[in-house]
């Protein structure tokens, strides 16, 4: 029998940590390649890591210390030391401190004056992803306060098609990735009666392929990380029965690269951290047997979000004080954009 029926364990913590030493080898070509985007790629690492029960086996203090050098002075986080800051690199630098418990190392108010920086006047941060990334980081630091809430949410509201699924910006198509950005802010906010549950999650359940993975939009291929996308919303929505789990979770192991560790899109194609972790967490999400339980919304480990929770509230710093009013999609935004 293959050794892809099952988990991997021990080859993908040794995958990750080799894909961690990288950063020694600044001289690589993979390094230079793709140094733009690990501060998202050790968020990815390290979550996995921890699903897997492996977290101690990374050098937390080199990790933090790295972290920290990559900040800037207006407050947020580059992708890398040489990398000018964005939204999605100081969200995953967020998530990393969080993962260790070190949101106290940083300067929550500064973090958060950078991201209501961002904040544009239709009341996004560039399109729905980035909206998603500025909610959960401040929801992290306890700051939602920062920016315009209602207005954000009504700019996701917008991005609402007629098949029930969500576009990056308003008029655009329905796509997992997006989806999920839009139905966590949501979820964040305590604002999911904006969705119509049973003909969004129809539209996700089309997401399943004849080989049991997950598509990101109609009539393209399967791909282990809609496996995060998709699930995730299903999971939010209390649908995840919708879709042929045992079938994903076998989608996902076959994608498992035997000798190296590390999941890739598709079977025998290359492993990656990204296809790793969201393979991973979409395994987590279906309760499959070792693994720590992932929290759908905020995208990290549930212990690490009741930790934050725990500390918000001791700090009189809560995520969402109070579900605020959001100025709803009309239906003729809704014609425009079917």
């Amino acid at each position: 029998m293959s050794t892809r029926a099952t988990l991997l364990t021990e080859k993908h913590a040794a995958y990750i940590r080799s894909f961690a030493r990288l950063w020694e080898e600044t001289d690589k070509l993979e390094f230079v390649a793709t140094e733009h985007f690990w501060m998202s790629g050790m968020y990815w690492g390290l979550t996995a890591m921890y699903l897997l029960g492996r977290l101690d086996e990374m050098d937390q203090d080199a990790i933090l210390s790295w972290v920290l050098r990559c900040q800037h002075s207006c407050g947020g986080f580059g992708g890398s030391e040489r990398n000018d800051p964005h939204m999605l690199y100081t969200l995953s630098a967020v998530q990393i401190l969080a993962l260790y418990d070190r949101l106290d190392d940083v300067d929550a108010d500064k973090i958060a004056s950078y991201v209501a920086s961002l904040q544009q006047s239709d009341g996004s941060f560039a399109g729905d992803a980035f909206t998603y990334c500025a909610l959960l980081c401040l929801s992290i630091l306890g700051r939602t306060s920062a920016i315009d809430v209602p207005k954000a949410l009504g700019f996701i509201s917008r991005c609402k098609n007629f098949d029930g699924g969500f576009g990056c910006t308003p008029g655009n198509e329905s796509h997992a990735g997006q989806v999920f950005t839009c139905i966590g802010a949501l979820s964040l906010a305590d604002a999911l009666h904006l969705v119509d549950r049973d003909l969004f999650c129809w539209w996700l359940s089309e997401r399943q392929t004849k080989s049991g993975g997950l598509n990101g939009r109609p009539e393209k291929l399967q791909d282990v990380c809609y496996s995060w996308w998709c699930l995730s919303c299903l999971s939010i929505l209390g649908r995840l029965h919708w879709i042929d789990c045992s079938a994903l979770t076998a989608f996902i192991l076959e994608c498992q690269d035997e000798e190296d560790g590390g999941i890739s899109d598709r079977p025998d194609d290359m492993a990656d951290v990204y296809h790793t972790f969201f393979g991973i967490a979409g395994l987590s999400l279906m309760g499959y047997p070792g693994l720590a339980q992932i929290d759908p919304t905020w995208a990290l480990p549930v212990g690490v979000v009741e930790q934050i929770k725990a500390r918000n509230a001791k700090l009189g710093s809560p995520s969402f004080p109070a579900t605020p009013a959001v100025e709803v999609a009309s239906e003729g935004d809704m014609e425009a954009v079917s």
